[in-house]
This record gives C-alpha cells, sequence and structure tokens, in this order.
C-alpha cells in the first residue's frame, strides 16, 4: 500500500468522530428537551449540565478533526 493512501484512509477514520459528536449533541438536547417537558420546573436546574455536555461532545469532535488534520499536513 501506498504510504499516501494510507495517510488519506487514517485521516478519513479519524473524521467519523466528528459525526460521532454530532450524533452525541443531537442525543444531549433531544434527552434535555424530553426531559424539560415531562417536569419543567427541573429544567433551569439541568441547563449547566447541557452546557457542559455540549462543550464536551463538540470538543471531542473538534479533536478528532485535529487528529485528521495532523495525519494530513504533518510530515
Amino acid at each position: 500500500m501506498d504510504p499516501q493512501a494510507a495517510k488519506y484512509i487514517g485521516a478519513g477514520l479519524a473524521c467519523l468522530g466528528m459525526g460521532g459528536a454530532g450524533v452525541g449533541v443531537g442525543l444531549i438536547f433531544a434527552n434535555y428537551l424530553s426531559g424539560a417537558l415531562r417536569n419543567p420546573s427541573a429544567a433551569d436546574g439541568q441547563f449547566a449540565r447541557l452546557i457542559f455536555g455540549f462543550a464536551v461532545t463538540e470538543a471531542l469532535g473538534i479533536f478528532s478533526l485535529l487528529v485528521a488534520l495532523l495525519l494530513l499536513f504533518a510530515v
């Protein structure tokens, strides 16, 4: 296998994490909305956890993009 082709395959596999982050963000907001509709009085207390979960999930997606870019453009 050509090393250049292996680099592109590795970068493509690293980008799968961005799709996982998108699914994770969707699940976080869907579960928050479901819980907020069932118990509106508790929704305000869980908003900080919602934002924290969103931030961590997006950070993992950005990290996978960084790994893909490093595989493509480093060395």
